[in-house]
C-alpha cells in the first residue's frame, strides 16, 4: 500500500525493527505523489509496553521540507544543469546502494534462518525415521508375540476341552457307582458331590463353597465335622455305621484328599448303603435271641423231667 519511494525502504525497516525490537528512523524519503514529489521522515518503533500494545509496531510519518531540493535548486542556479543532474543521480545511486546492502543483509539473515530451520528439520526427520524404525521393530515383535499367544491360546483351549471331557467322564463315573461321595476342602467347605449324596444330605449345585456345618442332613451323624477334622489332623481313615431318620443305614468312610503332588487338600466322605445288610443283621440277631430263648426253655424242661424221674426212682 506504500507509495513509490516508500515501498522498499519501509518494508526493510519494518522487518528490521521487529527482528531487533528497536526503533528505526528513515529521514528525507522522497515519495511520489500524483506526478509530484514529497519528502517525509518515517519512524518505525517496536512496542514493548504498555501491556495491551505489546508486540505491535507503530509507524509514524513526518512531513519534512524539501531541503535537498532547495539546495539543489540553488546549486542549479549556480551551476549548469548537467552538474545538478549528476548530483541527483549520485544521491539516488547512494540510496540504491544502501537499499541493496540492506537487502543483502536481510537475505543473509534469512539464509541463516533457513539453514538453521533446515538443520532442525533434518534432525527432526532423523528422529522421526529412528522412531519409525523402532515402531516397525515393535510392530514385528508384537506380531510375533501375537502369533505365540495365538498358539498358546489354541493349546490352552485344547487343554480346556480335555479337562471338560475329563470332568464329564469323572462325573458320569461317580454317578454311575450309586455311591454317595462328598468332597470337602481343608476348611470343610463343600467342593463337589455326587448326585446320590443329595438323597442323604440336602445339597444343591449352589451349595458349593458353603461349610458342611451349614447344611441340614437326615443322618444321625452329629460328629461328622469333628471326625473330618480328626482325619485332617491324623491322616487316618475313620469308618462308622450311621443311620438315617427314615430307617436307612450307611457306612460312612472319611479319608484324606491327596493331590497328585501328595498334598492334603481336604477330605473325601463316602456313604455306602448297608440298609439291607443291617436289616438282615437285625433279623439274624432276633432269630438268635429267639433260638436262645427256645434253647433255654428246652433246657429247663429237660432238667424238670430229670428231677421228676429221680424222684420216681
Amino acid at each position: 500500500m506504500a507509495r513509490s519511494g516508500l515501498r522498499t525502504v519501509i518494508g526493510e525497516a519494518f522487518h528490521k525493527a521487529i527482528r531487533n525490537r528497536e526503533t528505526i528512523v528513515l529521514k528525507n524519503i522522497k515519495v511520489g505523489l500524483n506526478g509530484a514529489a514529497q519528502f517525509v521522515s518515517v519512524t518505525i518503533e517496536y512496542l514493548s509496553e504498555p501491556e495491551p500494545l505489546r508486540g505491535m509496531t507503530m509507524v509514524v510519518f513526518h512531513d519534512v521540507p524539501p531541503i535537498r531540493k532547495t539546495k539543489m535548486v540553488a546549486k542549479a542556479e549556480r551551476e549548469d544543469g548537467e552538474s545538478s543532474q549528476i548530483s541527483v543521480l549520485k544521491e539516488e545511486y547512494q540510496r540504491l546502494q544502501d537499499e541493496l546492502q540492506s537487502n543483502r543483509e536481510e537475505m543473509q539473515s534469512s539464509q541463516e534462518e533457513l539453514k538453521s530451520s533446515n538443520e532442525e528439520l533434518q534432525s527432526t526427520n532423523e528422529e522421526l525415521q529412528s522412531i519409525n524404525e523402532e515402531l516397525t521393530t515393535s510392530h514385528e515383535e508384537m506380531q510375533s508375540m501375537n502369533e505365540e499367544l495365538q498358539t498358546v491360546n489354541h493349546e490352552l483351549q485344547a487343554k480346556v476341552d480335555e479337562l471338560y471331557l475329563a470332568s464329564n467322564d469323572m462325573k458320569n463315573l461317580l454317578n454311575s457307582t450309586d455311591i454317595a461321595i462328598l468332597f470337602l476342602d481343608n476348611a470343610l467347605r463343600i467342593r463337589r458331590f455326587t448326585d446320590e449324596t443329595s438323597n442323604i444330605i440336602k445339597l444343591i449345585a449352589t451349595d458349593a463353597g458353603r461349610p458342611i456345618s451349614d447344611i441340614s442332613s437326615s443322618l444321625d451323624y452329629t460328629t461328622m465335622e469333628e471326625d473330618s477334622l480328626e482325619v485332617l489332623r491324623t491322616l487316618s481313615l475313620i469308618d462308622k455305621e450311621v443311620s438315617c431318620r427314615d430307617g436307612r443305614w450307611f457306612r460312612a468312610r472319611i479319608i484324606p484328599y491327596r493331590t497328585n503332588d501328595n498334598r492334603i487338600d481336604g477330605v473325601v466322605i463316602t456313604f455306602f448303603d448297608i440298609t439291607t445288610t443291617k436289616q438282615q443283621e437285625i433279623e439274624l440277631r432276633k432269630a438268635q435271641a429267639a433260638l436262645q430263648v427256645r434253647y433255654s426253655d428246652q433246657t429247663d424242661e429237660l432238667k424238670l423231667a430229670n428231677a421228676v424221674e429221680k424222684e420216681s426212682t
